[in-house]
C-alpha cells in the first residue's frame, strides 16, 4: 500500500490525530508508512494553523516537523494552479498538490470538492474519510498488519 499516493485534507488529518478517534488508523497508518502522503508548504502550514487552533502552537508545530520528516512524505511544489473549485478557492491547494503530485485519491469530506467529479480534465478522485479507512483496514487484514 505505501505505493498508494493520497492528498489529506486539513480535516482528515485532524480527526484522525487523537488517539480515541475512530479515524486514528489513518494518522497510525501515515507514522508507519503504509501509504504515501504528498503535501506542500502551503498544505503543511494550514495543518498548523488549524491544528494551533485546536491545541496550541507547540502540538501543531510538533505534529508538522514529524509529518514533514516521515520517510514517505513527499513535499512538492506546484507550477500550475488549475482553480478548479471556485466556491472555496482555498481548497484548490490539495486539488492542485493531487495533480502535480500525482495521487490516487484526495481524502475529504468536504463537499466543496465535488465539483471535481464532473470536471473530465485533469481527472482528481476524491475518497471520503471513511472509504479511506476501510481501504486501510482491509489493507492491514489481507497483509496481517496489526
Amino acid at each position: 500500500m505505501s505505493e498508494l499516493r493520497v492528498v489529506l485534507d486539513t480535516n482528515t488529518l485532524l480527526v484522525s490525530i487523537a488517539r480515541k478517534s475512530k479515524y486514528r488508523p489513518i494518522f497510525t497508518s501515515l507514522l508507519e508508512g503504509h501509504f504515501q502522503a504528498i503535501i506542500t508548504n502551503e498544505i503543511l502550514s494550514e495543518y498548523v494553523e488549524i491544528i494551533e487552533r485546536k491545541a496550541n502552537a507547540i502540538v501543531a508545530h510538533n505534529i508538522a516537523e514529524s509529518i514533514a520528516n516521515l520517510p514517505n512524505v513527499e513535499k512538492i511544489e506546484i507550477s500550475y494552479k488549475w482553480n478548479l473549485i471556485t466556491t472555496d478557492p482555498d481548497d484548490n491547494k490539495f486539488v492542485d498538490c493531487a495533480i502535480a503530485g500525482r495521487v490516487k485519491y484526495v481524502v475529504t469530506d468536504d463537499k466543496h470538492f465535488n465539483v471535481l467529479k464532473d470536471i473530465p480534465f485533469p481527472n482528481v478522485d476524491v475518497i471520503s474519510i471513511d472509504e479511506f479507512l476501510e481501504e486501510i483496514q482491509k489493507w492491514k487484514e489481507d497483509n496481517k498488519v496489526q
